[in-house]
């Protein structure tokens, strides 16, 4: 069984870099390297709108602070699913924080196109799990692991990391499953921002929007209460 998660969750200590300094220039996705991956550090970047991934080969260092020029989001009430899917939600089981270190492994699988996660940036965020910020959203079928996303809580804002799927329509569900709890509430300030969108993700709902759009809607979404994602898991 999987330990319990705080909620609330602990705030840790502050971190010893000022990220708040980063230029953004017009156009640039990648704002700063270096700094470090406690706790602190990642709470006080993703408050700013931020968020890490290495520079190097396979999401090495160094270690990146990224805040694309047009960021990938789904506000409330965005969310499309199509026929298809809701015939495969029909089939599949959604848990939460029942087994986020697995999903974080299924998403650093080094095999994937892409692949960025790191043993040191996996860690950071069990790590952040273990104090009540980080969840998974997890997709079931049989008892098998089959699908899910993992991703930062903090107040009003939930900053998506990474997904995978093992069955079609696998990750979209986990999608959907985070919907129906991080917007339970009817609160128009959350937001749940999935970094860049895709051609995967735009199916869902999910658009563009600038940076400046991004960083004024995530000083507002942080005024929201902290949602229990994982009391709310069925």
């Amino acid at each position: 069984m999987a330990a319990a998660v705080p909620f609330p969750p602990t705030e840790p200590a502050p971190s010893a870099w000022d990220l708040r300094g980063a230029p953004m220039e017009p156009g640039e996705d990648l704002l700063a390297l270096g700094a470090d991956l406690e706790p602190g550090t990642l709470l006080a970047a993703y408050r700013l709108g931020l968020f890490p991934m290495g520079v190097g080969e396979g999401g090495g260092d160094p270690l990146g602070w990224w805040c694309p020029a047009s960021r990938g989001v789904l506000p409330p009430g965005a969310l499309h699913v199509s026929r298809s899917l809701r015939r495969s939600l029909r089939h599949l089981q959604i848990r939460v924080d029942t087994a986020l270190p697995e999903v974080i492994e299924r998403c650093a699988d080094p095999s994937r196109p892409g692949a960025w996660i790191t043993p040191a940036v996996a860690a950071a965020y069990i790590r952040l799990h273990e104090l009540g910020w980080v969840h998974s959203i997890e997709t079931w079928h049989d008892g098998r692991l089959v699908g899910g996303l993992y991703g930062v809580s903090i107040g009003g804002l939930f900053a998506g990391e990474s997904m995978f799927h093992a069955v079609p329509d696998a990750s979209k569900a986990a999608l959907v499953g985070l919907v129906d709890r991080f917007y339970a509430d009817g609160d128009p300030r959350r937001l749940i921002d999935v970094q860049w969108e895709t051609p995967h993700l735009a199916t869902l709902g999910v658009r563009s929007w600038p940076r400046e759009r991004y960083l004024t809607a995530v000083r507002t979404a942080l005024g929201a209460a902290q949602v229990d994602l994982a009391g709310g898991a069925s």
